[in-house]
């Protein structure tokens, strides 16, 4: 089983021209490191399931309740790009009742938003696709943080994503158990916004 540890040379794949030789590179490189991670990570995030989707510009590993619609739940992803790594919890377009999770992480945000907004490195994403986070969560006051539901409810395409970013610099010289550690102290930061209903 592969290492999944990612490398300088993985983020590179990135950079190449043409939709046939960056797949293939994916597929080569990148997808056998992310499937050992999700399958080491898989029995410590709770009914985790995998799912695998691999557009150009990023890739992903995805936990949520249900194998073959993980989009319709809230849930976690660790996504690998040209310059990051990120690490995510996500309610999407397609999640099966935003208007429900929006008003519960409103009512729940003064709660849960303190602890969040005390974390390193959290931040939120406009989209689950950015590298870039728009914004770290320490930045917001807790009334803005539960305003955030907004995010789902304002287009179809809404979205609210948290995380982690990690530069690929950085990302590449961690062990696998540097990847480890990142994951879960992440996702156990977020799993209070995952156990929402």
């Amino acid at each position: 089983m592969p290492s999944p540890a990612f490398v300088a040379g993985d983020f590179r794949i990135f950079e190449l021209k043409g939709f046939g030789p960056r797949m293939a590179e994916m597929r080569a490189r990148v997808r056998p490191k992310l499937d050992a991670f999700g399958e080491s990570l898989s029995s410590s995030v709770a009914r985790s399931v995998r799912r695998t989707v691999n557009p150009p510009e990023d890739t992903w590993v995805a936990f949520g309740p249900d194998a073959r619609g993980y989009k319709k739940h809230s849930h976690f992803k660790i996504a690998v790009s040209r310059n990051c790594v990120r690490f995510l919890f996500e309610v999407g377009p397609e999640h099966a009742d935003k208007k429900r999770w929006a008003s519960t992480w409103k009512k729940n945000a003064p709660k849960v938003g303190p602890v969040l907004r005390r974390v390193k490195h959290l931040a939120w994403f406009k989209n689950e696709h950015d590298e870039e986070p728009a914004s770290p969560l320490s930045d917001f006051t807790l009334e803005k943080l539960g305003e955030l539901a907004d995010e789902l409810t304002r287009t179809r395409d809404g979205q609210l994503v948290l995380g982690r970013a990690v530069p690929a610099e950085e990302a590449a010289r961690w062990t696998e158990a540097q990847y480890r550690s990142a994951a879960l102290d992440t996702f156990r930061t977020l799993a209070p916004l995952y156990r929402l209903r």
